[in-house]
């Protein structure tokens, strides 16, 4: 397997590329989220899908999903990262091909058997040049660089892709508690501001019902992501929940041409044995 590292794409540009300015501005808007009163007895969040825009807009509505994410006191191993491929045609599911991304925080080990093992499913494939410019699985890696200590991740970008094929690899992922996903994804793009509010509040609602069936075409970049999380997480008896839900035009942009951004959790009934 190879031994390279995927150095950041976007430090700089999305997020800051000095890591005691990263760390405080994550710290910042993790502190400002609207954290669990109590995490004893917390329902253990198996999934997440958090927003991948550049910190100022989206930042403070992903600290909220990782809040909820971090609220939990079973040590997690590895992170599933899904998202959409914005830089490169991509058929089915392209995984990373790199030992281990980088960011101004350090080095994260990607789970190079995990990825092996992904190769064997129909349409999953090793795809650098995708992975190279890509900033929606880069972005979320300070936030849980700065909430968990020494796991790896299984990056994975999703393009021309059915809800089964997502379905099928998260499947093979899925193990306990030790491994958790995070779906990378915006929602709604470029309406005005209140075509895009009720056009998210229809996304977050058939998400919340674990309806894939029910999301519009447009309703959100990671639509083959977020619909095979839905599909496994209706089958496996997860709880979602919307825990944030704004847009560019409540986080400084201008309202005439919002993108859409929302927070969700998706939990275990009850915390698995560990």
């Amino acid at each position: 397997m190879p031994t390279t590292t995927r150095p950041p794409a976007v430090a700089g540009q999305f997020y800051p590329d000095d890591p005691d300015r990263l760390q405080a501005t994550i710290m910042s808007y993790l502190n400002d989220a609207d954290a669990p009163d109590d995490c004893e007895d917390y329902p253990l969040v198996k999934a997440i899908i958090a927003p991948h825009a550049g910190y100022p807009y989206s930042g403070p509505v992903a600290a909220s999903a990782y809040v909820q994410l971090a609220c939990s006191d079973v040590p997690v191993k590895r992170f599933v990262l899904l998202g959409p491929a914005h830089y490169a045609p991509v058929r089915g599911l392209a995984a990373g091909g790199a030992a281990a991304f980088e960011t101004p925080l350090g080095r994260v080990a990607v789970d190079e058997s995990a990825i092996a093992d992904l190769l064997a499913l129909p349409g999953v494939v090793v795809d650098d040049a995708a992975h190279v410019p890509e900033h929606c699985l880069e972005v979320q890696l300070p936030f849980l660089q700065t909430l968990f200590l020494d796991f790896t991740i299984v990056p994975l970008l999703v393009g021309r892709a059915t809800a089964e094929q997502v379905a099928g690899a998260l499947d093979h992922l899925w193990d306990g508690p030790e491994t958790r996903i995070v779906i990378s994804s915006d929602l709604s793009h470029y309406h005005p501001y209140a075509v895009a509010r009720q056009r998210d509040d229809e996304t977050a609602a058939a998400i919340v019902a674990l309806r894939p069936e029910a999301l519009r075409e447009d309703s959100a970049c990671g639509l083959p992501a977020i619909a095979g999380l839905l599909a496994v997480a209706r089958r496996r008896g997860l709880d979602a929940q919307l825990v944030d839900l704004r847009s560019s035009g409540d986080t400084g942009g201008p309202r005439d041409r919002v993108v859409g951004y929302g927070a969700f959790t998706f939990s275990s009934p009850a915390p698995a044995a560990f």
